[in-house]
């Protein structure tokens, strides 16, 4: 059953080790997290339009738009495989990293409904339509599940799991990809969410889930599969993750200071 495999995943993050020393904070990298890849296509959209071609491509952009700020940058996939959620959030653990994005393109049963929106984890969703969205994101070969199995399961699993001094600064991470998104010519935003992402659970950073838009719309999918709509994007998103980085330093050392 979804429910089960869910809980299991969840545990799995549970039992990770501790958080190990961190390094210094000038040397932890950007994880970026193209979502879904190999069999698990994501979402599939007008004119053929795969989800997991489309965060790759995106995500490949930003690490060069990342790199050209000097800023250490890694992938959790830089090929089309398929990589599990509970692994995706290990390797940005085991790297120390300082913050931690997910890419993602969006579905919706209506065709007309477009936008980019932003999320951070939550055991409690925005709404029903936030938590359909994370059902849809947890749920990456379609299994039969609902909106309630996959909010039960959260609740029960998570627990102190949601790292409480990172909630804050997930939400902060969020609100400026969001705005940084929103600034592009034409783009329209759905705004900042929650929801009960297993691929944010357990990170050791602020992290945050980028819907980039939705594919099942079918002039947003042709311009999500166009080259200088991916460039738009990937630079927004530098842009905000240069200024998230400075925040986090800043919260770093007013950590440490006496």
């Amino acid at each position: 059953m979804k429910r089960a495999a869910l809980a299991l995943a969840l545990l799995a993050l549970a039992a990770s080790p501790a958080r190990a020393e961190e390094p210094p904070p000038e040397v932890r990298p950007i994880v970026v997290d193209p979502g879904h890849g190999g069999a698990d296509f994501g979402a599939k959209g007008a004119g053929g339009v795969l989800e997991k071609d489309l965060t790759l491509a995106v995500a490949r952009r930003l690490v060069q738009e990342l790199k050209e700020r000097k800023l250490p940058v890694l992938l959790t996939r830089n090929t089309d495989v398929f990589i599990p959620l509970a692994e995706r959030t290990a390797i940005a653990n085991r790297a120390h990293a300082a913050l931690f994005v997910s890419i993602h393109g969006n579905s919706a049963p209506e065709a007309e409904i477009a936008g980019c929106e932003t999320y951070f984890l939550s055991v409690e969703a925005s709404d029903d339509e936030a938590m359909r969205v994370a059902l849809a994101e947890n749920d990456v070969f379609g299994q039969a599940g609902t909106a309630a199995d996959s909010r039960d399961v959260v609740g029960q699993v998570l627990g102190d799991l949601i790292r409480t001094e990172h909630l804050r600064e997930s939400s902060d991470l969020a609100a400026t990809i969001q705005r940084s998104l929103a600034k592009i010519p034409g783009a329209e935003s759905r705004g900042v969410k929650q929801a009960p992402f297993a691929v944010l659970t357990g990170t050791n950073m602020p992290a945050a889930l980028v819907e980039i838009g939705f594919v099942t719309n079918a002039a947003e999918a042709k311009r999500l599969a166009q080259k200088d709509t991916q460039v738009r994007l990937a630079r927004a998103l530098a842009t905000a993750l240069v200024e998230a980085m400075g925040q986090n330093r800043e919260l770093e050392v007013s950590r440490t200071e006496p």
